[in-house]
């Protein structure tokens, strides 16, 4: 039983740390040549959003731009997460959890 809940608190730890090293990673997604940009960590905030103000007037467009921003920023930090999780020895919950289940 005891040595149930230290894996738990293990997991969790492990969880922690990888959490605290993603929110320190900052990724720059753009869309339409750089007109739009949107910053965003490894924990998938939005740190900044910066908007070209030629792009402005177009309100269609501007979504659009957003939208592929964000996007752009979300695909390179699925990258950076895959790769700081198997820096870090990676964090295989599933079998974690099963493993913790047995």
């Amino acid at each position: 039983m005891f040595s149930k809940l230290k894996q738990v608190r293990d997991l969790q730890g492990k969880a922690k740390q990888i959490q605290h090293v993603l929110a320190a990673e900052k990724i720059e997604g753009s869309a339409g040549w750089g007109k739009v940009k949107m910053t965003v960590d490894g924990n998938q905030n939005v740190v900044t959003v910066s908007i070209d103000p030629d792009v402005m007037s177009d309100k269609t467009k501007l979504e659009g731009l957003i939208k592929d921003a964000a996007n752009d920023a979300m695909g390179k930090v699925r990258k950076v997460m895959a790769s700081k999780l198997k820096d870090l020895g990676g964090l295989d919950l599933a079998k974690d959890m099963q493993d913790m289940i047995k």
